[in-house]
């Protein structure tokens, strides 16, 4: 018996940790996005060939923000430009963007690194409204011996979703508010040139009490100034339990012509 190729015994031996929500209708979003609907159109049943066999299929809407998903630079522009000082209205004449859709991402395979801020403090999630700064993210780092760089997708835990993700009140947060990283980090991230950013939440933003989504700094900053993609409402609750704190990312967004979002199922795989 022939012996497997040296790649297929190294992908054995991987351990992969799923870090998509499935999709579904319950699943949280954003008031200015559209909810995952879906239902069967064709079931067992209606129509069944002479063999015996039969189909089903399915009817889905959706908007490209939904559940575990990746932002596309056009996605946010700043006075009328995005990212590069393209002019954001002459880009979407026609329906879709003609510059910077989703289909233009490349797929993600690169270094992942987890910063997991609650465990800093021993505790399972950040408060309301908590800001998640420059100095937090360095201090991470250094409690779990790693270093963030250009190309790495950077991955903050602010462990919200735990006992919140079923409601939709307390994950948008329009009156508690919502953990997550500021200014201070943002910046922090556009500095290390990072490949992509991520979080657990539905906005990679500190949001304040009342604030809902009426500013998002930290999506200009990324996206605008910096063109680095952003990844929202990740599940980095098994890679924090088992305190996976670096791994391969791997991840790709459907190829949306002209979408300023498309959902994805980010994959860390551990040698």
């Amino acid at each position: 018996m022939s012996e497997r190729p040296p790649l297929a015994g190294a992908l054995d031996a991987a351990r992969v940790y799923d870090l998509a929500h499935p999709l579904e209708p319950t699943t949280p979003v954003s008031r200015s996005h559209p909810p995952f609907r879906m239902a069967l159109v064709r079931r067992h049943g209606d129509s069944v060939r002479e063999d015996g066999m039969s189909g089903a299929n399915e009817l889905m809407t959706l908007g490209g923000h939904n559940g575990t998903h990746i932002d596309a630079l056009c996605h946010v522009a700043l006075n009328g430009r995005m990212h590069g000082d393209v002019d954001a209205v002459e880009a979407a004449r026609g329906g879709r963007f003609t510059t910077h859709g989703v289909e233009t991402i490349a797929p993600i395979v690169c270094r992942g690194v987890l910063l997991d801020v609650p465990a800093l403090t021993g505790r399972a999630a950040l408060d309301p409204a908590e800001p998640v700064s420059a100095a937090d993210l360095e201090r991470c780092c250094e409690a779990q011996g790693v270093t963030v760089g250009a190309g790495d997708a950077a991955l903050v835990r602010t462990g919200w979703p735990v006992e919140h993700f079923h409601s939709e009140e307390l994950m948008l947060g329009h009156e508690s508010g919502v953990p997550g990283p500021d200014v201070s980090a943002g910046r922090w991230l556009a500095e290390r040139r990072v490949r992509v950013a991520g979080s657990d939440t539905i906005a990679f933003e500190w949001l304040g009490p009342g604030m809902g989504h009426t500013r998002l700094p930290v999506h200009v900053i990324l996206l605008v100034e910096a063109g680095i993609n952003i990844i929202e409402l990740l599940d980095l609750e098994e890679l924090a339990r088992e305190r996976v704190h670096e791994f391969w990312l791997i991840a790709a967004p459907l190829r949306i012509v002209g979408a300023t979002g498309s959902p994805l199922r980010p994959l860390a795989l551990v040698p």
